[in-house]
């Protein structure tokens, strides 16, 4: 208990060193940015399982501290205030050991940096089968009652289908890049996606497709109605930087 206890307050045990990229989601109303997600990575850029590799239960709830602080501090310094782009963060529900306590130095370190809450969105990026159901409805209603958004990640994948989405009540859901993939040429997909584009629409809940990598796939995405895109397309994750978004003809 104390252990885990110490790791929520400050995240000093995790020992790793890693740094943040960044990738953005864009409206494709405006071209603009929405947000950026903070994708972890080795300090020279080595991918997110050069870091992931070395979670274990022992430092897993100081990795998820780490993680927050490190995604608002690199995102600060890339300059995403100079815009009105939110911050995407992943989370794993199962580090969160009390939903207020644990969040306490995220709202510290926001603050310090002058991040306001509502720029934040979490993204659950558990991709194993919760615990306690309960007790992850109890941080989303906290998270919620502090200001930020929350997103069901890789919707459509695993885990992440519709019983999260009816318990869990998101503000976002991101599409899994396999129902993305090829969509252009496959009615299976299109005909599942054009599903929760309705069921989003209905629910009031921003959708998000991920992983587009090419124009057909962005085009016959908008034309379903989905407005914000992430991928390759748009633009490849950056170091510690925010970047550009490649301009759509």
């Amino acid at each position: 208990m104390r252990k885990i206890c110490s790791g929520c307050r400050d995240g000093v045990d995790f020992e790793i060193p890693f740094t943040m990229a960044f990738q953005p989601i864009v409206d494709t109303m405006t071209g603009r940015p929405f947000a950026y997600e903070a994708l972890i990575r080795g300090l020279g850029g080595e991918g997110a399982y050069s870091v992931l590799s070395q979670v274990n239960e022992a430092n897993r709830y100081s990795f998820d501290q780490a993680c927050r602080v490190k995604a608002i501090e690199t995102a600060m310094a890339a300059g995403i205030m100079d815009g009105d782009a939110r911050l995407s963060i992943n989370f794993l529900p199962n580090a969160v050991y009390s939903p207020m306590a644990c969040i306490q130095l995220t709202l510290r370190t926001a603050q310090a940096q002058g991040l306001p809450v509502d720029r934040l969105i979490f993204e659950f990026t558990e991709n194993e089968e919760m615990g306690s159901p309960e007790h992850v409805a109890s941080i989303i209603d906290s998270y919620k009652q502090i200001g930020f958004s929350v997103a069901i990640d890789d919707f459509g994948a695993g885990h992440s289908g519709l019983d999260r989405f009816m318990r869990f009540a998101p503000d976002e859901v991101k599409l899994d890049m396999e129902l993305i993939r090829d969509i252009d040429t496959d009615p299976r997909r299109r005909a599942i996606v054009r599903g929760v584009v309705g069921m989003c629409a209905e629910l009031d809940t921003l959708l998000i497709a991920e992983g587009i990598e090419t124009a057909a796939e962005a085009a016959t995405l908008r034309d379903l109605g989905v407005r914000y895109h992430q991928g390759y397309w748009y633009a490849r994750p950056a170091l510690e930087v925010l970047p550009e978004i490649r301009a759509q003809g």
